[in-house]
């Protein structure tokens, strides 16, 4: 009896020792290894190994397996059979009776004890696991080498000829859209909140966009001549009150810094006669980049360039837009208003059901995702954009009806769309204006 329960003790050490091996996780056993965790680095040793520590637990299992039907099955058997003699069962009968019921209780005993609730235990308490049982099966691989080394090497030659690689030499890393599922389904158990998730999730994006995406674009930009005096410049500051600007060598195709106002301050309070000197004496470099950079790329350049804005150059060398660190920034954690951005109005303002006012430089990929419409327009990124290209010379109440909704023109600047009311529209009216059409 003692060597029976020795062997499903094995049984249940190797099967949860392949299964929390599988389950735990590297980075938290690299993490346990920088705390100074001395079972951990056994059990990176393991993790590290995998194909080989699990053939090991293979074997084990085997070994064990094959251990308690040797053994188990006569054990029941002949603790049964003097039983069934006192009821004056027949010797033939009596066999066949103890063999069934010897079977069935070691079966139960090898499936429950040995396997399942071992399995249970350490997917729910796979690191723990993994620290407890690193070293006994390190040993137990040692021990077993010459014969692991052989099955395995027997299995990998097996799996080559479908054209599957050994387990240490598949791709063990997750992509993208598993860790966006990760993400979700620790969202949902509580694991992060909201904006763990909503960050996580806009990093993913981050990597995608490009810089013309985000920019502000050039009939936006606020510039200041090179020749301007710094007192002309504090007066245009009241109005517009940002900190950096682009200098311009007479029109915004030819940026040729920027002027930040902290230093325009200090060198006004300084000196008494700052005020009447051009800006092009406070000049700072600025970044000149390619309108279709990733953002990603551009955020680096700053960073190690320490200028915080960027001009933005179309195909033929004319500037298109202005970018910042914060419009940057924004794009992972959301919009940054400051004291001076009372006015600022959202890019989308929802006024009900199906009804909403978008900034026209929304992307066409957001208005997609919020109305579930598939807009698609070849070499256009915004919805701005798109309506210009349906009615170029659109005026305020200009409308286009577009899958189910309708867009109008809600205010202009010039011939500059900034924003579009969308609502849609119900079915009765869609009804009315193809019988009118029809009619017509």
């Amino acid at each position: 009896m003692t060597a029976f329960a020795v062997l499903i003790a094995m049984t249940a050490f190797f099967v949860a020792s392949e299964f929390a091996i599988v389950k735990v996780r590297t980075t938290r056993i690299d993490q346990l290894i920088a705390e100074g965790n001395k079972r951990a680095i056994k059990a990176k040793k393991v993790i590290s190994n995998l194909d080989e520590y699990l053939s090991a637990c293979q074997l084990g299992i085997t070994i064990t397996a094959l251990g308690l039907g040797w053994l188990g099955e006569p054990l029941f058997e002949d603790l049964l059979h003097p039983l069934f003699e006192q009821f004056s069962i027949g010797e033939n009968v009596s066999t066949i009776i103890s063999f069934i019921i010897a079977f069935s209780i070691v079966t139960f005993v090898h499936v429950v004890v040995g396997e399942l609730a071992p399995k249970s235990m350490a997917i729910q308490k796979s690191e723990e696991i993994t620290l407890m049982f690193s070293s006994p099966l390190i040993a137990f691989y040692r021990l077993m080498y010459p014969v692991i080394i052989f099955l395995n090497g027997s299995a990998q030659g097996l799996t080559r000829l479908f054209g599957l690689k050994p387990v240490s030499e598949s791709e063990m890393a997750h992509t993208e859209e598993e860790l966006r599922m990760i993400l979700s389904d620790s969202f949902k158990g509580g694991e992060i909140n909201q904006s763990e998730y909503k960050y996580v999730n806009k990093i993913f994006e981050f990597d995608d966009r490009v810089a013309k995406e985000i920019m502000a674009p050039r009939t936006e930009m606020s510039t200041i001549d090179k020749d301007t005096t710094l007192n002309e410049v504090f007066e245009q500051i009241g109005v517009e009150q940002y900190t950096r600007y682009p200098v311009t060598d007479g029109d915004k195709d030819h940026v040729i810094g920027l002027i930040n106002m902290k230093n325009l301050l200090t060198a006004y309070i300084k000196d008494s006669n700052a005020g009447s000197k051009p800006v092009m004496d406070f000049m700072q470099p600025i970044i000149r980049v390619i309108e279709t950079i990733p953002i990603s790329e551009l955020l680096l350049k700053i960073q190690r360039e320490r200028i915080h804005m960027a001009v933005l150059m179309d195909e033929y060398g004319g500037t298109s837009g202005l970018v910042t660190i914060e419009d940057i920034i924004e794009e992972i954690v959301g919009d940054i208003r400051d004291e001076f951005d009372i006015d600022e109005v959202p890019d989308v303002q929802k006024l009900g059901d199906y009804h909403y006012i978008f900034d026209a430089k929304m992307l066409i990929e957001n208005v997609n995702d919020i109305l579930g419409t598939t807009i698609d327009e070849e070499d256009i990124d915004t919805i701005g954009g798109w309506f210009m290209t349906k009615k170029f010379e659109a005026i305020t109440g200009e409308k286009i009806v577009e899958q189910d909704y309708e867009f109008t023109v809600k205010d202009m600047e010039g011939h500059h769309i900034l924003y579009l009311e969308v609502q849609k529209i119900p079915s009765e009216t869609i009804l009315e204006e193809m019988q009118e059409s029809l009619e017509e």
